[in-house]
């Protein structure tokens, strides 16, 4: 069976992104099956050997104010009516946290759709993802959503794509104290965010785009990844012959050149991709401790881009784990060096996990990999994704059984 990266999604019936289609193409419903699958497991985490590594993540004050973006939280959440609240308000713990999809496709959404908000409710929500992300966090995500409305140029497929069709959802309250998260989900772009105190965990987040550089039109001068695919060329580019022999896996990520098991038609080469919260990866490439002290600032560089995203205090507190483990950090690489041809990329230490992918084409007819769609995430392997770690370290401090938030004895 064909996939619809050779079928190209134009062939294709409309799959909505706001209603549940009433069926999907032969070829789709395996990997749903198995996305539903994996995402009934209990949460462990992302390993290398199946095996999750404690004590990486200390429950300590982090000492950066998450006073505007709890603000915006609770701003957002009373502009709501009770029948929205209720519809956009679930369980810290509840199993929708994972069921997050970069495809266009309505397949798990849950929660409130912004494109079905008043014009208030969604300048508030925007507020909250403001408050949230760093400046170019921010600014990346609102292109990523403008380029999700220019496929209905291309398409003509007005219910598949849009600017709003994407969907928020809290798990708790907002509080000072006790835990909470949100997450925005729809295509190219799903983030989750968990908020304990002044911690706040930013992962798994995911942002993609087709296209990913608009030269005319409205649009004209909109461009996305630019950073994540500088910084990636710029770590790769400074290696010696043997450091490349170990990172660079293979020369080319064109589909002739590739076995099937690397060519997944949603995640193509990424392992960490939606449904993937326990995904065993073994560490692949070079390790830092190998590196000159200017490569491993790039590689340190590299890894910034994708902790940006998030608000500046948060993203330092990141980085300082990241270089803690900095001797343990492994880069892999796949594909062409040059400024043209597509690669695939991987930065993987115990405490985060970064992927960058090129696709082919999905609305646009190029069949093979190029700069014109991207795929990116960050991860925190070991237990960090959606807080996993840090809730259960607060949970063996304070007791919830009651429905309040006491300290234990």
């Amino acid at each position: 069976m064909k996939d619809w990266t050779e079928l190209g999604l134009r062939g294709l019936p409309s799959m909505s992104a706001r209603s549940r289609p009433a069926g999907f193409p032969p070829f789709l419903q395996p990997v749903l099956e198995a996305a539903a699958a994996s995402a009934a497991e209990p949460l462990v985490g992302i390993s290398v050997d199946g095996k999750v590594r404690r004590g990486l993540f200390p429950l300590r004050v982090a000492g950066v104010t998450p006073a505007p973006m709890l603000d915006a939280a609770q701003s957002f959440l009373a502009a709501l009516d009770p029948e929205q609240r209720a519809k956009i308000v679930y369980g810290l713990e509840a199993g929708e946290r994972r069921t997050w999809y970069n495809i266009h496709p309505y397949v798990f959404r849950h929660g409130l759709m912004l494109e079905g908000l008043a014009p208030a409710q969604r300048k508030a929500a925007l507020r909250l993802m403001e408050t949230t992300l760093s400046a170019r966090g921010f600014a990346q995500a609102r292109d990523i959503m403008r380029l999700n409305a220019l496929l209905i140029e291309v398409t003509g497929k007005h219910e598949d794509f849009g600017e709003w069709p994407y969907f928020l959802t809290f798990f708790g309250l907002p509080s000072a104290d006790a835990p909470w998260g949100w997450q925005i989900d729809g295509h190219h772009l799903n983030l989750n965010f968990f908020v304990l105190g002044d911690r706040l965990v930013f992962t798994p987040s995911f942002m993609g785009s087709e296209p990913c550089r608009v030269t005319s039109g409205p649009l004209a001068g909109t461009e996305v990844f630019v950073p994540e695919a500088h910084a990636g060329l710029a770590l790769v580019r400074s290696l010696d012959a043997g450091q490349s022999e170990r990172a660079v896996l293979r020369a080319s990520i064109l589909p002739d050149d590739l076995p099937p098991g690397l060519r997944h038609p949603v995640d193509g080469r990424m392992a960490a991709g939606a449904f993937k919260d326990n995904a065993v990866i073994p560490y692949a490439g070079v390790r830092a401790d190998a590196l000159s002290d200017a490569q491993r600032r790039l590689l340190v560089a590299l890894v910034g881009t994708y902790v940006g995203w998030a608000r500046d205090g948060h993203a330092a507190v990141k980085m300082t784990e990241v270089e803690a483990h900095l001797d343990e950090t492994h880069f892999a690489w796949m594909g062409a060096t040059s400024d043209e041809g597509p690669f695939y990329y991987r930065v993987q230490s115990p405490v985060v996990l970064v992927e960058f992918d090129h696709h082919p084409g999905i609305v646009f007819d190029n069949l093979a990999p190029s700069h014109h769609h991207v795929h990116t995430i960050i991860r925190t392997p070991n237990g960090g994704d959606y807080g996993a770690d840090l809730l259960r370290q607060h949970h063996e401090r304070f007791d919830h059984s009651s429905g309040r938030h006491a300290p234990r004895r």
